[in-house]
């Protein structure tokens, strides 16, 4: 009896020490991370990500997704099929599992969004695949560049990317397991080339970020590219370095804002309480809400507030050439003899913080002889009031902290010696 109880002893020592163990290991990465590319052969300016979908002959196949960080879930070009064996997927096609209509996740994916603009038609449960004996689960897509509905069927996913300490990229991999939908290839005649899919970023418990968990923390960081050298998403608490301030963490330049939720949406939303242009306020509407957009290309201000901004900013250029407007843009300059510099626009948020607009952000350069402001009237109703977009994203650094819910921004990297979203080392090193 003695010896059994010493036997119990030492097995549950050994059990507690495992757990000890277990416990304090520290994985080698922080983060997973995969390159931004921009895009400007579509009908506007977007951004996408390269992911690892399949593997295939002893390789990973990548794929490239544009960015969304309002899109409740996952969708790209593929097809579902039950009856996997080798050889029994298609060539040049990537093959999924489909969930089926009866399954909890359908119900659950349909009841997480409601499209209402544009209408997009009521799903069924009356497809199913040949042999299969069950129903599929047709979702609704809206396309981000059109603007149109489609219907996607629902699927079992992966994706595989690479792991990162913040400084480099090593060739350890995550994977993750989403419920994503496959769409039709024709649907993505209008996306860039070479881009098939949507990588949802939203709050969404569908969306990439939920499928992403320990040791990673719930938070990812954005650097949008304002030319074709690749930008940066990591996923995962930093540090955070770019090139050539290599040894700088970028979250040293950050300031920091409350995310707000909103009803029936799953993106991302902060206060802003005014629009200051050298030292003078454009009042926001305290019931105004301000949305952040990785699909709209330019910042969208509803008419009382635009016609604040581009009355003030007028004045304050008035030294400048005036140049005909070139839609969508209603306030433009001659850029014939030199370039432009103009003052910040500074977005007031709670607790006196600022995000900062510079010259690169605010002002596009439209043709060799002509810039414009770079913000939009959205009309005299529309919701929300400001829809901050991409243009206002380069070369800025983004942090999305879901789990205490803020936005950390950086301003312009490129008043930071020369910082960019395109410095980040992608060269593939051994993990430690």
């Amino acid at each position: 009896m003695f010896m059994l109880i010493q036997l119990v002893v030492i097995v549950l020592a050994f059990v507690s020490h495992e757990h000890e163990a277990m416990a304090a290991y520290v994985p080698p990465y922080t983060s997973v991370v995969v390159p931004v590319n921009k895009h400007t052969d579509a009908a506007k300016p977007l951004y996408s990500v390269q992911i690892m979908t399949a593997y295939v002959n002893m390789q990973f196949l990548h794929a490239d997704f544009l960015i969304d960080i309002d899109a409740p879930f996952i969708w790209h070009d593929c097809i579902v099929q039950w009856n996997m064996y080798p050889g029994s997927c298609p060539s040049n096609t990537l093959c999924t599992g489909p969930v089926s209509c009866e399954e909890y996740q359908c119900t659950d994916v349909r009841a997480s969004y409601g499209y209402k603009n544009p209408p997009c038609a009521p799903e069924t449960n009356t497809s199913t695949l040949p042999g299969w004996g069950f129903c599929t689960c047709p979702v609704n897509v809206v396309n981000p560049v059109t603007g149109s509905c489609s219907q996607a069927l629902l699927n079992y996913d992966d994706f595989t990317v690479n792991t990162s300490d913040g400084r480099n990229v090593f060739n350890g991999l995550y994977g993750a397991y989403p419920n994503a939908a496959c769409a039709p290839s024709s649907t993505f005649a209008s996306f860039p080339a070479n881009v098939s899919g949507v990588m949802a970023f939203s709050t969404s418990p569908y969306a990439f970020p939920a499928y992403l968990y320990q040791p990673l923390k719930k938070t990812f960081a954005l650097c949008l590219p304002s030319k074709p050298a690749p930008g940066v998403l990591f996923y995962g608490t930093g540090p955070y370095y770019l090139f050539p301030q290599s040894n700088v963490d970028v979250r040293s330049y950050l300031s920091y804002t409350p995310l707000v939720k909103h009803p029936d949406s799953f993106g991302y939303f902060i206060s802003v309480n005014s629009i200051v242009i050298k030292k003078r306020s454009i009042n926001v509407p305290t019931d105004a809400s301000t949305r952040l957009s990785t699909i709209d290309p330019y910042t969208t201000l509803r008419t009382n507030i635009y016609n604040g901004v581009v009355r003030r900013f007028s004045m304050v250029t008035k030294r400048l050439r005036p140049a005909k407007p070139v839609a969508p843009f209603g306030l433009c300059y001659s850029t014939s003899t030199t370039g432009l510099k103009v003052p910040d626009i500074d977005f007031s948020l709670p607790d006196g913080k600022k995000w900062t607009v510079s010259t690169t952000n605010s002002i596009k350069q439209v043709t060799s002889e002509v810039a414009c402001l770079a913000f939009v009237d959205g009309g005299a109703t529309s919701e929300p009031a400001i829809v901050i977009g991409t243009f206002q994203f380069e070369d800025n650094f983004l942090e999305f902290d879901l789990e205490n819910s803020t936005l950390g921004f950086s301003s312009s990297l490129l008043l930071r010696k020369q910082t960019s979203c395109a410095n980040f080392n992608f060269t593939l090193t051994n993990s430690p």
